[in-house]
């Protein structure tokens, strides 16, 4: 029987480590509500992204959706359909309409050459996706958001840990969230978190996630519960002393499939950016079957048979879900709808070993047409 590799394998520490981390918890009993690991992970957090303000969630998505909330936005949110869920959802549950830009075809983020004509009188927003790791092109967006005075949210999801030009992606738009769900480069088991520049704003996101509480006897807004518990915070402090050895660890294996699958007819890469420095956190390959002889799903299906997890990420976009159907025209957004047919993020993870990558990539070439 051939050994199962998943798409990915969460980062944990030592168990010793997190009973080490928890185990005043069972003196406190103070298990929530901002307690002493809660505030540890800010002041962390804040010191290892090199950002000003910082408030944790219980997810990434309420990151998300609570800090849309805190802008008080009315209208249209430009944004990517090449994302998950969770980066559409938040701008609907918000009562505001997402209109989807397309993205370019290198890095797989917005095409920045696309904004401009899609902004109308209605136009409240921009929530770019950094995509993969890759980053999108943050001085075209902010110069494009000061000339119409919109509002940047960016969903920062897949780049804990990247830098661009020595910056942190938590530093940049009006807010920039976060996921440390377990599936992360950086994890907290669920998690999430905004980094933002204005502390006004920052109180109302508290509130927000606080039950619009003000204080003891005072609750002046109607909030959610967003809380990030103790054991989260816990296990994030735990994983952030690791973090930039489980970065480097991935660049092993990164590089290992770099040097397997480049320079192959009918494979594109993604690309190593300029001024940035990643976090390795997926794999993306996308496979052209005129060139390559194989189809995305005639690649995912040999890696299957060798229980192997692969995950055709993204796909479908968000603008063809069918709880929006008939509502988006797919049209619009071709690179994107050319993209999510033909990608396939391979398994990668810190702890991945070079020969299963080398499995992976046997099977992958073995495809190809003969």
């Amino acid at each position: 029987m051939e050994k199962q590799i998943l798409v990915t394998r969460s980062s944990m520490p030592s168990l010793e480590e997190y009973v080490d981390e928890i185990k005043g918890m069972w003196q406190t009993h103070w298990l929530t509500n901002m307690g002493e690991k809660h505030q540890a992970l800010q002041s962390e957090l804040k010191k290892y992204l090199g950002i000003e303000n910082i408030d944790l969630f219980t997810n990434g998505h309420m990151s998300l959706e609570l800090s849309l909330q805190a802008m008080d936005l009315q209208g249209e949110v430009i944004t990517s359909p090449f994302t998950f869920a969770s980066t559409t959802h938040a701008i609907v549950r918000n009562g505001l309409k997402p209109v989807f830009c397309d993205i370019n075809p290198v890095d797989f983020t917005m095409d920045v050459n696309k904004i401009e004509s899609l902004i109308t009188d209605r136009t409240c927003a921009i929530m770019p996706v950094h995509v993969y790791g890759n980053v999108c092109n943050v001085e075209e967006i902010e110069r494009i958001a000061h000339k119409y005075e919109l509002k940047v949210i960016y969903d920062a999801a897949h780049t804990f840990g990247v830098r661009y030009k020595g910056k942190s992606t938590g530093a940049f738009g009006d807010v920039s969230c976060f996921s440390f769900h377990a599936t992360k480069v950086f994890n907290t088991i669920e998690g999430g978190a905004a980094c933002f520049k204005d502390k006004e704003f920052g109180l109302k996101l508290y509130r927000l996630k606080n039950f619009g509480i003000r204080g003891p006897e005072c609750v002046d807004g109607v909030g959610a519960n967003a809380k990030m518990n103790e054991f989260c915070a816990a296990m994030g402090l735990c994983n952030l002393r690791h973090v930039d050895e489980e970065i480097a660890k991935r660049k092993k294996v990164v590089e290992r499939y770099r040097e397997r699958l480049s320079n192959i007819d009918g494979i594109q890469l993604s690309p190593i950016q300029k001024d940035v420095k990643p976090n390795y956190a997926y794999f993306p390959v996308v496979f052209e079957e005129r060139e390559f002889g194989a189809t995305r799903e005639e690649v995912f299906d040999a890696l299957a048979q060798h229980d192997i997890g692969a995950r055709k990420y993204f796909y479908p976009l968000t603008n063809t879900f069918e709880c929006f159907h008939n509502q988006f025209d797919v049209k619009q957004t071709p690179v994107a709808l050319h993209i999510s047919r033909r990608v396939l993020t391979l398994p990668l993870y810190a702890d991945l070993a070079l020969e299963d990558v080398d499995r992976i990539c046997d099977i992958v070439l073995s495809c190809r047409r003969k």
